[in-house]
């Protein structure tokens, strides 16, 4: 805990903290290594916080992976990208709205399906973590973990799940409505465009399961019954 309380001293020499919010920081710190009596080691910290981000992906993923995952719910949706936005209105406008309407559900029953595969590929992300970085943010905001998580995993996850979504949208049709729908609004514009639709549906998949694994997150930290096993009541217990 000697490392928290460092980290937290060097945190605000380095950024913006409130001066005030570091003193609450400290305060709690040393409370807890005092309510503990010592016994909360830095490694079971550690643990701790590795579970919870674990089961905040695996959660995360099954719900999204599931029908109207994404579809269904209006703040995960994916809408079609800016630049392909000019491409609904004409579309609908000259009465091949459901050839857009194709597009967009298929969009999202490619990364609804692609969501079935992330769990693994988040876990092995989160097995990285070393035990300063899981103490030094064990402490922060709702969603210090998953900000975290984001930080250091976005590129390598890109990588891993670009194949898998590309894998999903030729499944779900969404690759062949896509290219109908362009096809079509090409041959009436004269501005021709051809989004990356397997980028595009790559960044709002991760984008939503990100913001998923952040309301479990805090569900961890605030609720506890949402602490689902011995180490999490242990570790977020003193929060």
């Amino acid at each position: 805990m000697k490392i928290f309380i460092s980290f937290l001293i060097l945190l605000a020499t380095t950024s913006t903290v409130n001066a005030q919010q570091l003193k609450s920081l400290i305060k709690k710190a040393k409370e807890t290594v005092a309510g503990n009596g010592g016994q909360l080691g830095a490694q079971e910290i550690a643990s701790g916080l590795k579970e919870a981000l674990a089961i905040g992906a695996e959660k995360g993923a099954a719900t999204l992976s599931k029908e109207n995952g994404f579809f269904g719910n209006p703040l995960m949706k994916i809408i079609l990208p800016a630049e392909a936005q000019k491409v609904e209105k004409v579309l609908r406008g000259a009465g091949l709205g459901k050839m857009v309407d194709d597009a967009i559900m298929t969009m999202n029953r490619g990364a609804e399906e692609a969501c079935k595969e992330a769990a693994p590929i988040f876990i092995n992300a989160i097995k990285q973590m070393d035990l300063n970085d899981a103490i030094g943010i064990l402490r922060g905001a709702d969603t210090a973990a998953t900000g975290f998580l984001r930080n250091k995993t976005t590129q390598p996850l890109t990588e891993a799940f670009s194949p898998v979504i590309n894998a999903s949208l030729e499944k779900t049709g969404a690759t062949k409505y896509w290219a109908s729908m362009i096809s079509a609004y090409n041959r009436i514009s004269f501005q021709k465009i051809n989004p990356d639709l397997s980028g595009y549906v790559t960044e709002k998949a991760l984008q939503g399961i990100f913001t998923q694994i952040a309301m479990e997150e805090k569900n961890i930290r605030k609720d506890p019954l949402a602490r689902t096993t011995d180490l999490l009541k242990k570790v977020f217990s003193n929060q």
